[in-house]
């Protein structure tokens, strides 16, 4: 991100930004994931994200990542998202240390996420940013397309 100014914005999910971010993700996410994408929609509401964090490079946003509730010691990573030309720059790590410091900041212990075996790139991001593979949990137990992480905080 060198000779690059990138802003950091906490806000929620009722941002226009971050709905315009997410309108994106999840076109890009229907392609992927073909005909399995109506059954991974169904957990990728708006609902719930009231932890969202945007990205800003040169007055344009390009980057987002969200997190809700994940019982009482936890918060999972949601919505993570950059658009194509920005992608490789590093505004993904900045968005998700931003997340990781805004949950240790309301005392949440760990984080965790689910993201697809069609995301290889997501996957190798995660482990990179210190998350490690774990057991498919709730909706995506037994879901072989799904790969769950957690990170200690």
């Amino acid at each position: 991100m060198e000779n690059q100014t990138v802003k950091l914005l906490r806000t929620d999910a009722t941002n226009p930004a971050f709905r315009e971010l997410v309108a994106l993700l999840d076109a890009e996410l229907a392609e992927r994931d073909g005909p399995q994408h109506g059954f991974y929609h169904q957990f990728n509401g708006l609902e719930g994200l009231d932890r969202v964090v945007l990205a800003d490079h040169d007055g344009q946003w390009v980057a987002c990542g969200a997190m809700k509730e994940f019982g009482e010691d936890a918060l999972e990573v949601k919505r993570m998202y950059t658009r194509v030309p920005f992608r490789g720059q590093g505004l993904a790590g900045a968005v998700l240390e931003e997340l990781d410091r805004w949950a240790a900041e309301a005392g949440f212990i760990r984080l965790v996420l689910e993201t697809g075996r069609r995301q290889p790139e997501a996957i190798s991001f995660y482990g990179k940013h210190g998350f490690q593979k774990i057991e498919n949990y709730g909706p995506y137990v037994g879901v072989a397309n799904s790969v769950c992480f957690e990170k200690s905080l």
